[in-house]
């Protein structure tokens, strides 16, 4: 096999969520982990709780629903992270490859990745859509749908690392209300999705300002490898993913006679 290059022109943000912003230290199984990827619906603002089921990490959308990618470098030295979404890489429009270039995280930073690579200066929103069309769809990859991948490279020949910055109170706040659903056991295998799964459109142009930066790998093997699926949320019920038991209406069949009288409602 080929030794892959280990020097490139990534793409370091210059968005202001990029810049060294204070994160807790994390705790394990976090604590092993080199970045934390976040689901941002960009209509409300908040984070779309992952669901853990048989070892993988699920988040539900809707069709039409635009979201962001924030990445955070749990460490204090440089990261580069290559990130597809359904097989593409974000940056390049590829068929991804942890060979290809990504974006730079400085230490215990974070970044907020709203869409396709455009140019220097802009993306193409992510919007959850329907199959037919999204953009692994719509440039004939269509088999990878569903899937958002992080592969992590630290750099070589780092320089010293940051001391870690004292969290502010929203965010230490915001990691000690962990999602209800991070605590859910592997469950049992579910029925497969009924409808054509979830893919990512190719959204409304957005301003997201970036620039070149050099960065050596340390390895040309992945550091760590992050894979997060997503699909409509009726689809995670089916496959087991989102439990109903979370769920009292969905817990127990329907009855025709519960007794009663006829409430107000």
């Amino acid at each position: 096999m080929p030794t892959l290059p280990r020097t490139l022109a990534a793409v370091a943000l210059l968005m202001a969520t990029q810049t060294a912003c204070a994160h807790p230290r994390p705790t394990t199984p976090e604590a092993a982990r080199l970045v934390r990827i976040e689901v941002i619906d960009r209509d409300t603002g908040g984070v779309l709780p992952q669901h853990r089921h048989r070892r993988e990490a699920w988040v539900a959308g809707e069709d039409g629903q635009p979201y962001t990618l924030r990445l955070t470098n749990l460490g204090s030295t440089r990261v580069l992270v290559v990130l597809s979404v359904d097989g593409v890489n974000v940056v390049t429009g590829e068929s991804a490859d942890p060979a290809q270039s990504g974006y730079v995280l400085a230490p215990y930073a974070s970044a907020e990745i709203d869409g396709w690579r455009k140019s220097m200066q802009e993306v193409a929103a992510f919007r959850f859509s329907h199959a037919g069309d999204s953009y692994a769809a719509r440039t004939g990859r269509p088999f990878d749908l569903g899937v958002i991948g992080a592969a992590v490279f630290r750099e070589a020949r780092a320089e010293e690392p940051w001391p870690m910055p004292a969290p502010p109170i929203a965010e230490r706040q915001r990691a000690q209300a962990a999602p209800a659903a991070e605590a859910l056991a592997d469950a049992a295998a579910g029925a497969p999705s009924p409808i054509s799964p979830l893919g990512t459109a190719h959204g409304e142009r957005r301003w997201s300002p970036s620039a070149r930066t050099r960065f050596e790998r340390a390895s040309a093997r992945a550091d760590e490898l992050i894979a997060l699926r997503y699909d409509r949320h009726e689809a995670l019920v089916a496959r087991g993913v989102i439990r109903f038991e979370r769920q009292p209406w969905l817990a127990r069949k329907p009855r025709a006679f519960p007794g009663g009288f006829v409430p107000d409602p």
